[in-house]
């Protein structure tokens, strides 16, 4: 406590504050109808399907395919890979090989009043065949469907990548564009066509299916395996879709919509935030238990727990960088108040052996680096115990390519796999905020109680639970 100084608790208060601000209502720039967000709030937290709702709905093979298991999982694993493209990780997809049958749940987005199922059902299950193709001739079938009849140049499997963009065009306008990546084989097929095509100013149309999204004049020889689909996107949004579904793969067979329906939300929108009202409620008389049983101690811990809130949100929306955004599910809430629970708890141990130090009489220094040394033992058994126990139930009901999954698949793969997100919710906001209690609960409270004890006005021992000498 020594080596703290003063201005300690101003520079971790306002980090926590700043920090808490942007986790709560995020950053975002509009421009016109275009809007880029720089980082999530929590309004952009998708919620599961037990509190927002969500699709039911089952595949079959189109046109009387008899599927073989091994197709069924194809089809299984592009499903979980599209649903994880859109941040959708409470999903269930299972395969019944009796009927050949896919079927997958997944929520409605979070931001969305109205949800379009047929339309959601209809991207989901695309088979999302992508071609480009020499010229952009075409002809009908017996029903009258469109076929490309030009010479197949590249298809999905020659696109190593596929990023949704904004980049300008010859007039300077920016426009939304699919940039794609090709892998060896099809940089060497993309050069030899734009090589042949360029000099009889030739075109290469680019079909999604049956759908031609783009025809580009070839205007330059392209070697170095970088291509753009243009002209056929209204948004940034459609664009990424597409991405998303070339980067998921294609699917093995055609598939058509035996059935789907809606899920109506066990939890309502207005219970939801009867909810957080409630939850805010509670907070608040934490907050004045704490501060009154422990006085500054006390106040500091609210902060800390203030923190923690806010970054276990964070860790939720997709606020770093570095992590995916995740589904909030029910227990992914009781997650969240039960490690806000044991952040009291660490501070409420803190607290009391501070108090055990004054009694004893010891100094103020003294009592506070005894204290927190003292308290760290009981609070770092306590956590490491539930963060071992989130990391199974990670590992268990999560996704089969997921960290925890491959690590402890020596474990599970006897059980067969399970994707039951609302579980993994619950481990993934219960480990997230064990880990917290860490860094607000023990390190900034401690460096923000070492910093007022410095102050004269808080150098009563009476402050922190003690009888002034």
């Amino acid at each position: 406590m020594k080596k703290i100084k003063k201005p300690v608790f101003f520079i971790v208060f306002l980090i926590i504050m700043a920090f808490s601000y942007t986790a709560l209502f995020g950053i975002k720039h509009q421009y016109g109808d275009i809007s880029k967000t720089y980082i999530k709030s929590v309004k952009d937290i998708r919620l599961g399907i037990d509190i927002q709702g969500g699709v039911d709905v089952t595949f079959t093979p189109a046109d009387g395919v008899d599927a073989t298991d091994e197709q069924l999982d194809s089809v299984k694993e592009v499903m979980k890979v599209r649903l994880a493209s859109l941040g959708i990780t409470d999903s269930n997809v299972y395969t019944d090989p009796n009927h050949d049958r896919v079927i997958v749940r997944f929520p409605w987005k979070s931001s969305e009043s109205s949800f379009d199922p047929e339309a959601a059902v209809k991207e989901l299950g695309g088979t999302a065949m992508l071609t480009f193709r020499d010229g952009s001739g075409s002809t009908t079938d017996e029903n009258g469907e469109t076929i490309p009849t030009g010479e197949i140049i590249l298809n999905g499997e020659d696109v190593k990548e596929a990023r949704g963009m904004m980049q300008p065009n010859s007039l300077g306008q920016y426009e939304n564009v699919v940039a794609l990546t090709l892998n060896e084989s099809g940089t060497q097929k993309f050069s030899d066509a734009t090589a042949r095509l360029y000099s009889e100013n030739g075109t290469i149309s680019i079909w999604m299916d049956n759908t031609m999204i783009s025809a580009p004049t070839v205007s330059a020889h392209i070697t170095d395996g970088n291509a753009v689909i243009s002209g056929s996107f209204e948004t940034v949004e459609d664009a990424k879709a597409l991405a998303d579904k070339i980067n998921a793969g294609a699917l093995p067979f055609s598939l058509t919509t035996s059935s789907f329906s809606t899920i109506s939300p066990t939890l309502g929108t207005g219970a939801l935030e009867a909810m957080i009202l409630g939850g805010l409620i509670a907070l608040g008389f934490i907050a004045v238990y704490m501060i009154i049983l422990y006085r500054l101690p006390g106040f500091v811990a609210v902060i800390g727990i203030l923190g923690q809130i806010s970054a276990t949100l964070a860790c939720v929306s997709g606020y770093f960088s570095f992590m995916n955004s995740s589904t909030l599910t029910i227990p992914g809430i009781a997650g969240i108040i039960l490690s806000i629970g044991m952040g009291v708890d660490a501070n409420i141990i803190t607290g009391e052996r501070i108090k055990e130090e004054l009694r004893a009489g010891k100094k103020l220094n003294t009592s506070l680096e005894a204290g927190y040394s003292r308290a760290f033992s009981a609070i770092f058994d306590g956590n490491l115990t539930v963060i071992l126990i989130a990391i199974i139930l990670m590992g268990a009901f999560g996704v089969p390519d997921s960290l925890f999954a491959k690590m402890l698949s020596f474990i599970f793969r006897w059980f067969g796999t399970t994707t039951e997100g609302t579980i993994y919710s619950f481990g993934f906001t219960l480990m997230v905020g064990a880990i917290l209690n860490f860094v607000m609960g023990v390190f900034a409270s401690k460096l923000m109680l070492g910093s007022l004890s410095k102050f004269k006005a808080f150098k009563n021992r009476k402050l922190y639970g003690g009888v002034e000498k």
